[in-house]
């Protein structure tokens, strides 16, 4: 097959990278499409020279170093890419990817971790994260209009749809009027590879990004409430606030590589998930680690854990509410074992061999 790639941006390393990752060892020679790209913040996407075209923004990013601001241009971007060489196209989209133009010749099958949110569903909340108010909103909610309809449009240049859970499954046929296969998003194999021996701390686990809608604040509130202690690794805009709200028992670590990742998992009495998210790797991550979930129980979690045998589900966002399942958690029994095994079957290797069928069978 001649193979392309493409996704919205390369510039951190996240879930939709991971994706892109084992894509990049399935098909190794296929060309990578991606509307901006930062070297410096993505290194360790692959281990191969990896050939990747940019979009005519690149120029812009590369001042600015802030990719959102683009948006408004990204569609256009996109429908200039030039694929007619390829015969199989696979977007990994959760904005504007699966907009490409392909060749009438060729297959276009679209990993889509969810139609874009802040332009379908969560407009309002995007808009008030980001300071947006008077005239300045206003031109934003025109933008998110035309986008709307533009994302709604190009659906129909995509021959397959493959969800990352069942929630956005849902989501693809509200937003497109299409059917999907679901593929749960795959954890990095390296994390099967440790034997996690260590005994367990005293401490609760949290990683993510520190921005609003990750909702960590409700962690630190139940944590100030009851005095656990709450390890948080990660970075963001938050920071500074959520580091103001902190009672003595949190403990910020900032960004931690990967390598570092699973000694912190495995040694965590359990994790703690808040957010609701499309997918989300993390969870699973914990569970390769035999660490247990407990999380807010809506979106991806629901396909990737399971309440009272992995991990425990707390239905309302309130400190609470995390607090009863919390409680709960300390009158429970986990298998690490068990966890683990759960979550081999989110396994790089086993998400490869089912991308690889799905593909297959669209080129024949």
């Amino acid at each position: 097959m001649r193979m392309a790639i493409t996704t919205d941006w390369l510039v951190t390393l996240g879930g939709a990278e991971r994706v892109i990752s084992e894509m990049i060892k399935l098909w190794p020679e296929a060309d990578i499409f991606t509307v901006v790209y930062d070297e410096s913040e993505t290194k360790g996407l692959s281990e191969k020279e990896l050939k990747i075209h940019t979009s005519s923004l690149q120029k812009y990013y590369s001042i600015i170093k802030k990719h959102r601001l683009l948006l408004p241009l990204m569609p256009k971007a996109v429908e200039s890419w030039d694929l007619s060489k390829y015969d199989t196209i696979i977007s990994s989209s959760h904005a504007v990817a699966k907009g490409l133009i392909p060749p009438s010749s060729a297959k276009h099958i679209c990993y889509c971790h969810t139609p874009m949110r802040y332009a379908w569903e969560m407009e309002e909340k995007y808009l008030d994260d980001f300071g947006l108010f008077g005239p300045f909103r206003s031109f934003a909610k025109w933008n998110l209009k035309k986008l709307r309809h533009w994302d709604r449009t190009t659906a129909k240049r995509v021959d397959q749809f493959i969800a990352n859970s069942s929630t956005t499954q849902k989501r693809i046929e509200r937003a497109y009027g299409r059917d999907s296969i679901v593929l749960p998003p795959p954890v990095n194999d390296k994390f099967f590879e440790i034997n996690h021996t260590e005994p367990k701390e005293n401490y609760f686990l949290a990683l993510g990004r520190l921005v609003p809608y990750k909702r960590v604040d409700l962690l630190i509130e139940a944590a100030n409430r009851k005095g656990f202690r709450l390890k948080i690794a990660g970075s963001g805009p938050e920071e500074a606030h959520l580091k103001k709200i902190a009672g003595p028992t949190v403990e910020f670590l900032g960004y931690i590589p990967e390598e570092g990742l699973s000694d912190l998992y495995s040694k965590a009495r359990a994790f703690l998930f808040p957010v609701e998210e499309d997918a989300g790797i993390v969870p699973l991550e914990s569970q390769a680690c035999g660490t247990p979930v407990i999380a807010y129980g809506k979106g991806g979690v629901l396909d990737t854990v399971i309440n009272r045998e992995t991990g425990i589900f707390f239905t309302d966002h309130t400190s609470e509410s995390l607090i009863n399942a919390m409680d709960e958690f300390e009158n429970s029994n986990f298998d690490s074992n068990l966890i683990k095994e759960h979550a081999k079957k989110f396994s790089g290797e086993r998400f490869r061999k089912k991308l690889k069928n799905i593909v297959e069978n669209m080129s024949c």
